[in-house]
Parts: C-alpha cells; sequence; structure tokens
C-alpha cells in the first residue's frame, strides 16, 4: 500500500494532478478541502451556526468521506463557510482522523490539501509540494471563472490569492508549508502534462524500492 501525500496552496494545479495520479496507478483519491467544505455544507443546510466550535465538529466527525461533490461544494459561498470552520482545532483534529483513516486503503491513495505531508500523513511514501507563483494561480482561477460564464476581475482574484495565502501559511494550527521532504513541483511555467511526468517519475522510484 503506498500514500502519496499532495499539498500546496489554490491553483497551483494540485488537485488535477492528484486525479491524473490515483486514475493513473488505480488509486483512492481525497481532496481534504472538500472534507472542510462538506463540514460547512452540513452546518449551512441544517441551519446551525458557523461559530460554535463543538457544533462544528460534532458535523465534522459525520461527514462521509466516500462520494463527496466536488461540484456543489466548490461553491464560492461554502468556501467561504468553510474558512470560518477549518481554523477550529477540534474540526481539524476529527477531520485528520477520517483522513488518515481513509490514507490507509489498498491498494494506495492520494490526499491532497494543505497539511497532508507535514500533519495528516507524515509517513507518507511519497509526497509532492506543488506551487506557482501568486500571478499565475490568480490568472488560472480568473479564467476558470470566466470559462465558467462567470463574472471576475483579475486584481479582486489576484488580492484573494493573496489573502488566501496569508491565512493558509500563517494560522498556528496546522500551517502550509512544504514538508521537509517532500519534492517541488513548481507549475508557474510547467503543463499538466510536464507535471504528471515529473510526478510519475518519483512514484515510480518510490514504487521500485
Amino acid at each position: 500500500m503506498l500514500t502519496i501525500a499532495i499539498d500546496g496552496p489554490a491553483a497551483a494545479g494540485k488537485g488535477t494532478l492528484s486525479r491524473k495520479i490515483a486514475e493513473t496507478y488505480g488509486f483512492y483519491h481525497l481532496d481534504t478541502g472538500l472534507t472542510y467544505r462538506a463540514t460547512a455544507k452540513a452546518l449551512v443546510d441544517a441551519g446551525l451556526p458557523l461559530d460554535d466550535e463543538a457544533v462544528a465538529a460534532e458535523a465534522a466527525r459525520r461527514v462521509e468521506l466516500a462520494g463527496l461533490d466536488r461540484t456543489v461544494l466548490s461553491r464560492h459561498e461554502i468556501g467561504e463557510a468553510a474558512s470560518k470552520i477549518a481554523v477550529m482545532p477540534a474540526v481539524r483534529r476529527a477531520l485528520v482522523e477520517a483522513q488518515r483513516a481513509f490514507a490507509k486503503r489498498a491498494p494506495g491513495t492520494v490526499l491532497d490539501g494543505r497539511d497532508i505531508g507535514t500533519v495528516v500523513c507524515p509517513d507518507a511514501a511519497v509526497k509532492l509540494y506543488v506551487t506557482a507563483s501568486a500571478e499565475v494561480r490568480a490568472r488560472r482561477r480568473y479564467d476558470e471563472i470566466i470559462a465558467g460564464g462567470g463574472v471576475a476581475d483579475y486584481d479582486g482574484v489576484l488580492a484573494d490569492v493573496i489573502t488566501r495565502d496569508q491565512r493558509d501559511m500563517g494560522r498556528a494550527d496546522s500551517p502550509l508549508k512544504p514538508a521537509d521532504d517532500a519534492h517541488l513541483l513548481d507549475t508557474s511555467e510547467m503543463s499538466i502534462e510536464a507535471a504528471f511526468s515529473a510526478a510519475r517519475a518519483i512514484i515510480d522510484a518510490a514504487l521500485g524500492r
């Protein structure tokens, strides 16, 4: 059984890369960010407060990791709600426990998020840290919104990306940072195919050990 931990900031390409790796190797995939969004959605749907840590932690313990609906959970308002509960230690503990259980699935798993290699699966056989410049990530997010028929302002998207980076990297509990033994993949000027090729060489080397 092989666990692959993939971390990195928003819009760096880690989600696309993670899904492609999981599909190629026949491994289970979990976008851990969706577990926070699913918890937030459960609270919103039930009309429960987003500032009660005990209530949020109970909702987190009930989240079913199989069948998380990316389309529904990717909505902006769900993301905003998720950012409020993601800083709660009790919520993080509950979800990390569930994520660790998921990581034990055979024949292997790919988990992507912001603290997989450092907190959730520090013993993962392969750790990748996928990043890109804030400007490149903002452009990707902007293009994605426009392509989806939405309305966006590039400068506003860039400001959001920078703010989110500061929040993720500056939080006291499980801040976003590369694990000491993570392989760095900077996708600023790299296609998803090139990133996948680089990742595959690292994974194949680990499988061959």
